[in-house]
């Protein structure tokens, strides 16, 4: 059913009109637009307000599985062919999903495996939408197929530019497809059961596993007795974190693959999380022809946590730029509270995702849904259709701003001497670990230091601990757990050539497996650091030790350990408790660089202070380290132009004390920053 392949779905590019103003190469503009929701009257309207507004970038289909396919065997693109047929003769591009985010509700009747089972052994039924098992072979099988007829109608149309296959992959099932499908993946990774016992440490509590059917998903019926994050066998938990991550992983593979046998270039993407704890992104990366996010920061308060984020995204490709695949224009849907975005501050995280490697700018939605969970969503064109709202104002202003920028900072890189390494497997044992601290987060540790970093204006990149490190001079790795391979060998080089590292409390604690090294804390760090640690402290948030680094004193919390020199040099002591006058701080020369020890949860001033320091002896911080909320980032295009992106996220105008010298690439006064304002100096070199 539904148009063939006469269709204007299938004309050429040279028969379709292009909206005035839209360049053909610029950063991409749009979103995720849901036509089959309206009328076509309502199409028409939009139309209008695209061109407006430079919408040139349109994400089409994410949720259409139950539209195009309305039966098992039944397939019907006549909605979708208008849709494609339409943005692409208004000279959009099209970003095209393959509807497989949900299952249509037939599916789940006439298939009931393939919903899925929760943490507490609950099957579920058909609902919401992360509802399917992604070790199915129902699912999997019907999900391929989809992507292979969207393929196989839509391949060679010069108007789509991408796929987008799911749509934010996450959660975890725990049904007995996943306990076969884990068990597999278990034989695959140990090859026999005493390697896996070993691994596991099932001598413990009398866990040996005799034959592998004995293996169960660790869940609140087997080794978790607290919640997700209390298992008994930290083994088993991080390998189903691993397990579940590859699974969804295969899902994403299947629907690509089925792609491929119709467009074997179109590039292929998916829609990821941030910040993210289910789903390790370093391992689906390379399966991915370009990464792309939704940013959904917590509140509106948090402009460094996004600049993690965006790093983190555009570290996942080894630097490539990313797509902002969703971002709100005004207010998310989804949480107890949802503040607004302020007048600018739309424009402002826009260009800070520019700043940090994006190479497209997409909105969720496009046009605000009528009815269910997201009518209250932000959108850019709100229930009414309007043009002269201020939210559509602000879209439509920085539509033409990006219009007249054209392609100017597309393929940018960033310059980056300073790496903070990022790994979900110690995310993951961590916090799944029985001390020393339950309220110590990966996360938040990571984020303190990035956070400094970002204050001090370092261009860094965020990459994973499989990651070269030739190129970088300093290299910080927050609460690095777990070291796998020759990780350490790696951060041993890059102090002895003359570079920093910087590692704090809890790290150099277990290997791949989550257990402990039979040696001195820091592990295998040891030698680089120049310390060891015998015991450490955990005490409540409301307790704080003080430590005093040179003329200045900082708070800690939460973790204190008590940090033995073996060759470092103290830099900080505490000034509490019974090991008031031990290390705190501490530096270690390791060939011409430093190996710096952090065995404290310092706090922000505290952090600031010791990155300030390594950054200062590389001659690394940034052009305004002490403007409080300005922020610098800087991006080097293909054809050599050096761009610096500045960015006021506070409320009040800031005066610079000088700008480098170079070419304006936004309106404004260059020494003022304006509340949320914005500038880029295409900088003379």
């Amino acid at each position: 059913m539904g148009a063939g392949p006469g269709t204007a779905a299938q004309q050429p590019a040279a028969d379709r009109r292009r909206p005035e103003g839209v360049h053909p190469l610029k950063i991409g503009y749009g979103g995720d637009y849901n036509p089959e929701q309206w009328p076509s009257e309502v199409w028409k309207q939009d139309s209008r307000l695209f061109d407006e507004a430079h919408i040139d970038t349109l994400t089409v289909g994410v949720f259409t599985w139950g539209l195009t396919q309305p039966g098992p065997d039944v397939y019907d693109f006549t909605t979708l062919d208008r849709i494609v047929e339409t943005a692409a003769a208004e000279g959009r591009r099209i970003c095209l999903a393959t509807g497989t985010g949900a299952h249509p509700a037939w599916l789940a009747k006439r298939h009931p495996e393939v919903t899925r089972t929760d943490f507490e052994g609950r099957e579920h039924r058909y609902g919401q939408r992360h509802n399917s098992c992604p070790s199915s072979p129902v699912f999997r099988r019907l999900s391929t197929e989809m992507a292979r007829r969207l393929a196989q109608r839509y391949a060679g149309n010069p108007a789509v530019i991408a796929w987008h296959v799911g749509n934010e992959y996450g959660g975890a099932c725990y049904c007995d497809l996943c306990a076969d499908g884990f068990r597999d993946w278990l034989r695959t990774r140990y090859g026999s059961l005493s390697s896996l016992n070993e691994a596991w440490y099932t001598t413990f509590w009398s866990h040996t596993f005799t034959d592998w059917d004995q293996i169960e998903p660790p869940s609140a019926l087997t080794e978790h007795w607290r919640g997700p994050d209390h298992t008994a066998f930290q083994g088993i938990t991080l390998d189903y974190l691993r397990f579940m991550s590859d699974a969804m992983l295969a899902n994403f593979r299947d629907e690509k693959a089925a792609i491929r046998e119709s467009d074997p270039h179109t590039p292929v993407t998916t829609n990821f999380m941030g910040l993210y704890r289910p789903i390790d992104y370093h391992r689906w990366a390379p399966h991915l022809d370009f990464a792309s996010w939704d940013n959904y920061p917590p509140d509106d308060r948090s402009p460094a946590r996004m600049a993690l984020a965006h790093d983190l995204m555009r570290g996942l490709k080894d630097g490539q730029p990313f797509w902002l695949m969703e971002q709100t224009p005004s207010v998310t849907a989804c949480r107890d509270v949802n503040p607004l975005k302020r007048p600018g501050v739309m424009r402002l995280w826009s260009w800070q995702a520019v700043a940090h490697g994006a190479d497209a700018v997409l909105f969720f939605q496009m046009r605000a849904g009528r009815g269910a969970s997201e009518k209250y969503h932000g959108a850019v064109i709100g229930h009414a259709g309007r043009a002269d709202t201020r939210v559509f104002r602000e879209v439509a202003a920085l539509g033409a701003e990006l219009s007249a920028l054209g392609g100017v900072t597309l393929g940018a890189r960033t310059p980056a001497r300073v790496a903070l390494l990022f790994d979900w497997d110690s995310w993951w044992a961590l916090e799944i670990s029985d001390g020393p601290s339950r309220l110590v987060r990966y996360l938040d540790v990571v984020t303190a230091y990035h956070r400094a970093l970002w204050t001090l204006g370092a261009d860094l990149d965020v990459i994973p601990v499989t990651a070269p490190l030739d190129g970088y001079d300093v290299v910080i790795a927050p609460a690095l757990h777990m070291i796998k391979g020759d990780l350490a060998e790696r951060l041993s080089a890059v102090a002895f050539r003359g570079g920093s590292v910087v590692t704090t409390f809890l790290s150099g604690r277990v290997d791949q497996n989550d257990n402990a090294f039979l040696t001195d804390v820091p592990g295998p760090l040891g030698a680089l650091l120049g310390v060891r640690v015998d015991e450490w402290d955990a005490r409540e948030p409301v307790y704080v030790n003080r430590v005093r680094v040179g003329d200045a004193t900082f708070q800690s919390r939460l973790l204190f350990e008590l940090v033995l020199p073996q060759g470092a040099e103290v830099v900080g002591r505490y000034e509490e408790d019974w090991y008031a006058g031990t290390a705190a701080v501490t530096r270690n020369d390791f060939g011409a660089g430093h190996g710096w020890y952090v065995g404290a949860g310092l706090d922000c001033a505290g952090v600031t202070w010791v990155v300030r320091q390594v950054l200062e002896r590389h001659w690394l911080l940034g052009p305004y380290p002490d403007l409080g909320e300005v922020e610098t980032a800087v991006r080097v295009a293909p054809d050599g132009s050096r761009l610096l992106f500045i960015l006021n996220h506070g409320s009040s105008p800031v005066d610079l004390p000088a700008v480098p010298a170079g070419d304006g690439l936004l309106p404004g006064d260059p020494l003022t920053l304006e509340p949320y304002g914005v500038r880029i100096i295409n900088m003379i070199t």
